[in-house]
């Protein structure tokens, strides 16, 4: 593990490594994401409807393929979701895009 991916270990997406407390607060919804520059984050699904979670995310990175461009994750299909707060489900990177 390189020292970008052990800065990102256990930490919110979009929260800085530096914060105070960068990792997840126990009453927000959360996918853990899964390969790609951004694998061992969490990505704060927090009031997202079902039809949102299905779409993805395409996550601003600088450590893709195209620095500044985004990285896109996905849920599999068949994969349930555990409703309530903490880790509810898994996005699967699939690729990237400038």
């Amino acid at each position: 593990m390189n020292g970008d991916e052990q800065l990102l270990r256990g930490r919110v997406y979009g929260h800085d490594y530096d914060a105070p407390d960068p990792g997840p607060l126990p009453w927000q919804t959360y996918a853990a994401l899964i390969g790609g520059p951004l694998d061992g984050l969490l990505l704060d699904i927090t009031g997202w409807r079902s039809e949102e979670v299905d779409d993805g995310a395409a996550l601003s990175t600088e450590l893709g393929q195209f620095p500044g461009g985004r990285a896109l994750y996905d849920p599999r299909p068949d994969e349930p979701r555990v409703p309530g707060p903490g880790v509810t489900c898994r996005f699967y990177y699939c690729g990237d895009t400038p």
